[in-house]
């Protein structure tokens, strides 16, 4: 396979990937805005959101010091300048995919298409400001949309593999900074007095970055008990079984890697396999202890440099 031809497919599927984990992130916040709390713990959420997404330069030179959620919606959502706004992975998305339309099937071509069009009529039509929530659900959908007409309707030769190489890798980047929102803005990690000092409130918070991730009712069926901040990073982190867990997105990077190696792409699968070892290994009390915020500042550094070293052994650049 042509180099250029991997390097959009990779893209189509990131961006796609994106858009799905960047409504998956406003929604944790959108949800968790909706939970009584002071305006200082709701301040908190907005910044760690658009700091973790290294949004904040960008936000600051738009819109200002002052954080409002509707500005970090619209800033997320709607402006073409952010090229991590939704509506702007979906553009990209649709262009790699145009670029490399004669290796696509017709099905994967019309749903990236379609989906670029009707995310721009809904934001005309004033839907997001009617229903953010509803809105995000539709973004994921979309999403889940593109995976599937992928996987039923292309031959699982090369170009598959890339489209699921650069699925995972986004989906490994978003879930951590996703778990980094949220654990990251607690501040003080799992002290005891904070998990008992109102386990009401601390109930609603950790099950919406569960349903955020689809987790909800994968928890419940894991560990049978209450929602323990331990155990949602467990989950996240180090099941290999759960769809976006890093060990479980990790798995699949080193499974499609394996289908298309090459003599030069030993140091791509070396750091790939490293780090899959890491997490294989790792427990999550030895991860607390240390540190939730700088283990998944660390795996996200990791993470980066996995995907350029990918970039310089198997892909041509484009613009990302």
């Amino acid at each position: 396979m042509l180099s250029r031809t991997a390097d959009h497919l990779f893209w189509m599927s990131r961006y796609t990937e994106r858009a799905e984990n960047t409504a998956r992130m406003l929604d944790v916040n959108y949800q968790t805005s909706m939970l009584p709390q002071s305006a200082a713990a709701a301040q908190v959420g907005w910044e760690g959101l658009l700091s973790i997404s290294e949004l904040q330069p960008a936000y600051t030179a738009k819109y200002g010091s002052s954080i409002n959620p509707r500005d970090v919606m619209d800033f997320m959502v709607r402006d073409e300048k952010n090229s991590s706004s939704i509506v702007s992975c979906l553009k990209n998305a649709r262009e790699n995919a145009r670029a490399v339309r004669g290796t696509l099937t017709t099905e994967v071509w019309e749903s990236e298409n379609e989906t670029y069009l009707d995310v721009i009529k809904m934001l005309r039509e004033g839907a997001f400001e009617r229903d953010p929530g509803r809105f995000f659900e539709w973004v994921k959908f979309r999403s889940h949309l593109s995976r599937g007409v992928t996987a039923g309707t292309m031959l699982q030769d090369e170009a598959f593999h890339f489209l699921r190489l650069g699925t995972f890798l986004e989906r490994a980047d978003n879930t951590a900074r996703l778990v980094d929102v949220k654990f990251h803005a607690v501040q003080n990690d799992f002290t005891t007095s904070n998990v008992e000092k109102d386990q009401e409130f601390d109930f609603y918070h950790w099950s919406s970055i569960l349903r955020s991730v689809s987790g909800f009712e994968i928890y419940r069926k894991v560990y049978r008990d209450v929602i323990k901040p331990e155990r949602v990073a467990e989950l996240l982190i180090l099941r290999p079984d759960m769809p976006r867990s890093l060990l479980g997105c990790l798995n699949e990077v080193m499974n499609n890697l394996a289908m298309v190696t090459s003599d030069t792409s030993s140091e791509t699968i070396r750091r790939a396999g490293k780090l899959r070892s890491d997490l294989q290994y790792a427990r999550i009390d030895e991860i607390l202890t240390n540190g939730l915020h700088a283990f998944l500042t660390q795996f996200l550094d990791r993470v980066n440099e996995l995907g350029s070293h990918l970039s310089r052994e198997f892909l041509v650049p484009t613009t990302t």
